[in-house]
């Protein structure tokens, strides 16, 4: 026999649970209407909770959780805890809205599962949902051609001329990585899985709260996309605003997990040794491979500013160890890369190497990539103070180094062997006022 267990719902007052712990053992719990507010107290159903209209308010100073082994249904669940957080110990459904009006939900390796019209309301800064050790909100549409669909205010903007039906899209908080552990992105990640998912020409825009960054440098955030969440593709962006936090790319042909992340997320497995050299006004890009594969192919991919990139040449993989490749058509200043592209369709992404043929750089650093150290070679027209200083991809100071140059080339330490893998800036100052930055990459 089913239970009903009522709340009576008066106009003078809301009904609370206070000081304990509101538990349903088993019963069938509906709450038809009003508000029912649950202030400090953990939520334990272990049988059904069927919310059909007004708002359930979880309120306090304290830490709580819902949690137990039934259905929980909410239509409007509210957050109203300053200072604290709800953690989910259990899956949630919610029908209307999940509202933050004050302090953290913590999906704690749970689920958020929201009804078609559902939407969240009201996320900022402090009053958001988190989840840094796994767990996802979901929503499923119906995108026809969308124009700037934000299903669920979920905070992923999608347009598309195309009709992508029904769609599953799901925001996770977990850093994403390369499968090797290294390097991280943001901590938020989108999952979208459209019924039509070919010829798309989408674009897709990420907003995000700063305390997600994760440590990353808002300037040089570029969307990134993967099919199986280990291997990565560098989108680049169209938009970038660190003022509204929001990235976003044009000309996406399919959907798949999306994140954002610095340059150079993407970390080699397979390519080792890329170098360029200038023969002939053409440049001839040489790289290693440890032979692991020996199907599939290289990508030699070009670009003018290091985050634009054309596929200009594949070759295929064989059990060489030294490839090469001869530009005919290159620029001064190319940048290049190479993707490679087993035959299971897994990508690699090398780091990115620039060419200088046709340019007289004053100032260069060798190797760039480097694996340990890397020197700093100035050509100096007459004795100077030379100052450098390097920052790494967030924008903090760790190294600050003066030296002085006679005239002619000089070389100078960088002292780079106790960083960390990652992208630098260093920030050279010499002569009558000269200043030049160059991106310093530390594998």
């Amino acid at each position: 026999m089913t239970r009903y267990i009522p709340f009576l719902l008066l106009a003078a007052g809301l009904p609370i649970c206070t000081r304990g712990q509101f538990t349903n053992s088993g019963a069938q719990v509906v709450v038809s209407g009003g508000y029912l507010v649950v202030d400090d107290l953990n939520m334990v159903n272990n049988g059904t909770f069927s919310h059909n209209a007004g708002t359930v308010t979880f309120s306090g100073n304290n830490n709580t959780a819902i949690a137990g082994t039934g259905t929980t249904q909410f239509y409007a669940l509210q957050l109203n805890k300053p200072g604290a957080q709800l953690q989910l110990q259990t899956n949630i459904n919610i029908d209307n809205q999940l509202l933050f009006t004050n302090g953290l939900l913590d999906l704690n390796n749970n689920n958020i599962t929201l009804a078609p019209s559902a939407y969240l309301n009201g996320e900022s800064e402090n009053n958001r949902i988190t989840g840094t050790t796994g767990g996802y909100v979901e929503i499923t549409n119906v995108l026809n051609a969308p124009a700037a669909a934000n299903p669920g205010n979920l905070g992923v903007v999608i347009t598309s001329p195309a009709s992508l039906g029904s769609t599953v899209i799901r925001r996770g908080h977990v850093s994403q990585s390369n499968g090797l552990g290294m390097l991280n992105s943001i901590f938020r990640y989108y999952d979208i899985m459209p019924a039509n998912n070919t010829g798309l020409n989408a674009t897709i825009g990420i907003n995000y709260f700063d305390a997600e960054l994760n440590g990353l440098g808002e300037s040089i955030l570029s969307v990134y996309k993967s099919p199986n969440t280990t291997s990565w593709s560098d989108l680049g962006h169209n938009t970038r605003n660190t003022a509204t936090n929001y990235v976003d790319q044009i000309n996406v042909a399919s959907l798949a997990r999306f994140t954002l992340s610095s340059e150079m997320f993407l970390l080699p497995v397979m390519i080792n040794d890329l170098h360029t050299k200038c023969i002939n006004n053409q440049v001839v890009i040489t790289w290693q491979s440890p032979g692991v594969i020996n199907t599939g192919t290289f990508i030699i991919s070009r670009s003018a500013n290091g985050i634009q990139w054309q596929p200009v040449a594949t070759i295929p993989i064989t059990n060489s160890h030294t490839y090469a490749y001869t530009d005919a058509q290159s620029f001064n200043g190319a940048w290049y890369r190479i993707t490679t592209e087993e035959s299971n369709g897994h990508q690699t992404v090398s780091p990115a190497v620039q060419s200088n043929c046709g340019v007289n750089e004053a100032a260069r650093v060798f190797p760039n990539p480097a694996y340990s150290n890397a020197w700093l070679q100035l050509e100096a027209a007459a004795k100077t103070t030379v100052i450098m200083h390097l920052y790494d991809h967030t924008g903090a100071l760790v190294k600050l180094n003066t030296a002085n140059a006679s005239v002619g080339l000089n070389q100078f330490d960088l002292q780079m062997n106790s960083l960390p893998q990652g992208i630098y800036s260093l920030v050279v100052h010499w002569g009558n006022g000269e200043v030049k930055t160059i991106k310093v990459v530390k594998l």
